[in-house]
């Protein structure tokens, strides 16, 4: 009897001292150093004993934060946070003391998506060296999310808040850093950057399961994917949202910036529907209608298959007629075209800062929307094409205007001769004289030259809905 009694007792005092000791206890994204968004109320939480009191203190206000933790030993207190600056200090106090230094206020941003996005300055992109010395800035903080995968939602992450320093710089997204570095320099206020990215990865992953499971043609989809053949990125549905994304999702943010496609490339026509159901279930676990802009792929001469990057290409175009999105159209930034990894990605994280200055911040003098198809006309035996977003008319880099085909009936598109008159286009071709369609940077690989005078490139885009060629090569 007694021999049967003794383990139960150790076990007993093992598990008063295991919650005797428990700590006051943060997830990661809370962290010193962290930019937290200005101007809101802002979800601040953790974990203690169950029932325990938990205090919060700030020296921006005189208000005294408390509350008691759950019986599951979480608790949730909203502190209010006021205009950009720093630096501030936040005590949270229970059993223990955790003190959070040099916290700023300003704009904070989620940078995500695959290999594009996550690309740095160490992978290879030598032509930024002056802006990589110039990178320590006590404005501008990182936090790296790490590569992790989950079978379910997760609450916390690995990882931690740092300041913009070159080393630190260097192995973080470039197209992100450059982006929120035009943004502190145009706002004068702190930035904070959070890049959650992984190579290779499908926008199945980072969408949550049960968006994927629900859709029989999202499943179909997502079960084409081998993960033998993946080289090490997850490709189960939600895998990486659970992981990734979820742990953040209590973090006020701005907005979010998205580089991803590459891999979905092949099933286009169902990527819009996918994407955007992506980004609403995005805003419903943050529970905030923040902006989403992406960036459109870049061509690229190594597909396996025919215009398959067309086609993803013009499902992203498609993808802004969903709220509060925008894209920016990046196939003049190539650098080569058989790297599936495009070098110049200040240039991109810039068009995405402007896209974000323009239509988050209010301003007025940026350009910032590349031409967009808007309707054709047939003039006997041309076509007459319109354009929006080129209110000071259109331009070329280089020659004539190129990449542009025409067909008639018999759905044979050939190149056609193109022609700039203000902010149109008027095609020909001998071989087709009575044309009804056309198409524009209609392949893997077209790098087209025409631009608006404000010296954006125009979006690829097509007038047909025949069959498209997507054999193998």
């Amino acid at each position: 009897m007694k021999k049967s009694f003794l383990p139960f007792l150790l076990l007993t005092i093992l598990l008063f001292n295991i919650r005797a000791s428990a700590n006051v206890r943060l997830p990661a994204i809370y962290g010193s150093h962290m930019v937290l968004q200005q101007n809101s109320t802002i979800s601040f939480w953790g974990w203690s004993d169950p029932h325990e009191k938990v205090n919060i203190k700030t020296d921006w206000d005189t208000t005294n934060y408390s509350t008691f933790a759950s019986g599951s030993a979480k608790w949730i207190l909203n502190i209010i946070t006021p205009a950009s600056g720093g630096r501030h200090t936040i005590t949270v106090s229970g059993k223990n003391t955790v003190v959070l230094e040099d916290v700023l206020f300003g704009e904070v941003w989620v940078c995500s998506g695959q290999s594009n996005m996550e690309m740095s300055i160490n992978w290879g992109i030598n032509q930024y060296e002056a802006d990589v010395e110039k990178a320590g800035n006590d404005s501008i903080r990182l936090f790296q999310v790490q590569k992790i995968t989950a079978a379910y939602p997760q609450d916390d992450l690995p990882g931690k808040w740092v300041v913009s320093t070159p080393e630190a710089m260097k192995n973080f997204s470039a197209a992100g850093y450059f982006f929120g570095q035009r943004l502190m320099n145009e706002l004068k206020v702190p930035v904070g950057l959070i890049n959650s990215s992984w190579g290779g990865t499908p926008a199945e992953v980072w969408t949550p399961a049960d968006i994927v499971n629900s859709d029989p043609v999202f499943i179909k989809d997502a079960l084409q994917r081998n993960p033998a053949t993946t080289n090490g990125w997850p490709v189960t549905p939600g895998y990486a949202f659970n992981a990734m994304i979820n742990p953040l999702t209590s973090f006020i943010i701005a907005g979010v910036i998205w580089y991803q496609g590459e891999s979905n490339a092949g099933i286009a026509s169902n990527y819009q529907m996918l994407f955007t159901s992506m980004i609403g279930a995005w805003r419903r676990a943050w529970h905030n209608e923040f902006p989403f802009y992406y960036v459109q792929i870049a061509p690229y001469a190594g597909y396996g298959n025919k215009n398959i990057s067309p086609l993803l290409r013009l499902a992203q175009t498609a993808s802004l007629s969903y709220p509060k999105t925008g894209m920016v159209v990046i196939h003049d930034l190539v650098d080569n075209i058989n790297d599936i990894h495009p070098k110049m990605k200040k240039e991109v994280g810039i068009r995405l800062a402007n896209l974000a200055l323009a239509e988050n911040y209010g301003f007025s003098n940026i350009s910032y929307m590349s031409p967009a198809y808007k309707s054709i006309k047939v003039e006997k035996n041309k076509v007459r094409v319109y354009f929006d977003n080129a209110p000071n008319g259109l331009m070329t880099k280089g020659s004539e205007p190129t990449d542009f085909m025409i067909a008639g009936n018999d759905k044979n598109f050939v190149p056609a001769i193109a022609k700039i008159e203000g902010n149109t286009i008027v095609l020909s071709s001998n071989q087709v004289p009575n044309p009804v369609a056309v198409r524009f940077g209609f392949s893997n690989s077209a790098m087209p030259n025409l631009f608006n005078k404000e010296g954006l490139p125009a979006d690829i885009f097509r007038t047909d809905d025949w069959a498209v060629d997507t054999s193998a090569k």
